[in-house]
């Protein structure tokens, strides 16, 4: 490994006998966009991820909503924010928060309360393949989604915004509205559907997203577009994401322990290392590590 630091940009804890999480709780199912999940369902937390990154020069690391139940979202900051104040880490923490809720500001005010929040993750990918699809309808559609993520700016919150590249133009135009509001997109943007036409949608809607100076994005989550994957597949999709982006708006995160259900740690740091030598050391100090700490602010 050739990487001097590593601030992941994108892991999960979960305590699976504190909360809900209804996606991890048995029957387990093929079907869905996931797969089977029944791999990562027990107990993960702060030891077991530094155990998984023990080879690797990590940091610092930002904990994404992690699925529990919609109830259990302010318990799950105000547990985060324990695990951060007694453990180091998380470092920095991005909450649920279901946007469309009528309610949802009460949410918002009371997560910031906790130190360590840095923005608001609700899932939207959705699709017109129902394996596919994470939510019953395009939430991008709907009018309280819209209000609530107006909402985000008034308490200083980003958004990261996981979707499919048929949701892009229709995310472009939302954070166009929102310039104050940093985004960051999840997993590369999620290019699913791998013809011809799929991947002509997604080099469009990045190319449409990153002409906006609120956008970043987050190259993880490999597995999601294709599995199993190599270094040498992942590349074109890896660089093109850099290029449309650039060093200073890219981020590499290892997305534990979901990405376990792909690949493991050190697959997806190594094939990181490998596409990326060819960048400057200060580009690949910003991609792995500087760049995470002055979006995240950590």
């Amino acid at each position: 490994m050739t990487i001097a630091r590593f601030v992941d940009a994108h892991i999960h804890l979960w305590d699976l006998g504190h909360l809900r999480y209804p996606w991890l709780t048995p029957p387990f199912s093929d079907d869905g966009p996931n797969g089977s999940v029944e791999p990562i369902a027990s107990t993960y937390l702060p030891v077991d991820y530094r155990a998984d990154a023990a080879d690797y020069p990590v940091e610092k690391a930002v904990h994404i909503d992690a699925g529990a139940h919609p109830g259990d979202a302010l318990a799950e900051t105000r547990w985060l924010q324990d695990l951060c104040d007694t453990q180091g880490l998380p470092n920095a923490i991005v909450a649920f928060a279901a946007l469309n809720d009528p309610d949802v500001e009460k949410l918002l005010a009371a997560h910031v309360e906790s130190p360590a929040v840095r923005g608001i993750r609700h899932i939207i990918n959705w699709h017109p393949n129902p394996k596919r699809t994470y939510t019953p309808k395009n939430l991008l559609d709907d009018d309280a989604f819209a209000r609530g993520y107006a909402l985000l700016g008034k308490y200083n919150l980003s958004f990261d915004l996981q979707i499919y590249p048929n949701q892009m133009t229709q995310a472009y135009a939302l954070a166009r509205r929102h310039e104050t509001v940093p985004v960051i997109i999840n997993h590369m943007g999620m290019p699913v559907d791998q013809d011809w036409e799929g991947i002509a949608r997604w080099k469009d809607g990045m190319r449409l997203l990153s002409s906006l100076p609120n956008v970043a994005v987050k190259i993880s989550g490999l597995g999601f577009i294709v599995r199993p994957w190599t270094a040498e597949m992942m590349r074109p999709f890896v660089l093109e994401t850099i290029d449309r982006f650039g060093a200073d708006r890219s981020l590499f995160a290892s997305d534990l322990p979901t990405d376990k259900l792909f690949n493991t740690y050190g697959h997806a740091m190594q094939a990181y290392d490998e596409i990326t030598r060819a960048f400057s050391p200060d580009e690949r100090e910003a991609m792995f590590a500087g760049n995470a700490e002055r979006i995240y602010r950590i």
